[in-house]
């Protein structure tokens, strides 16, 4: 029997800050009404405050994206380190 303490890799890596990153921007994007509550510059006739907010809307979902490769991508690395099968 062995007194070495089993080695864990970090909660907290560059990973998942970036997939935090990924998640909290649209919502920063969006309390931040102060920056988009205007209606100039407008796109072809709609006020920037509605097209501003449409845009977020597609970039929110390449986010989400980004966020769920990566977090998919890191649990199979844990379980690789593990000598698990991951899902």
């Amino acid at each position: 029997m062995s007194n070495v303490p089993e080695v864990r890799p970090p909660v907290v890596t560059p990973v998942r800050v970036i997939i935090a990153l990924c998640l909290v921007a649209p919502f920063v994007a969006m309390l931040w009404v102060g920056s988009y509550a205007k209606t100039d510059p407008a796109f072809i006739g709609i006020p920037f405050f509605y097209w501003y907010q449409m845009l977020w809307v597609l970039i929110s979902t390449a986010l989400t994206m980004v966020a769920y490769r990566l977090w998919q991508r890191d649990q199979r690395a844990r379980a690789a380190r593990k000598g698990g099968v991951a899902q």
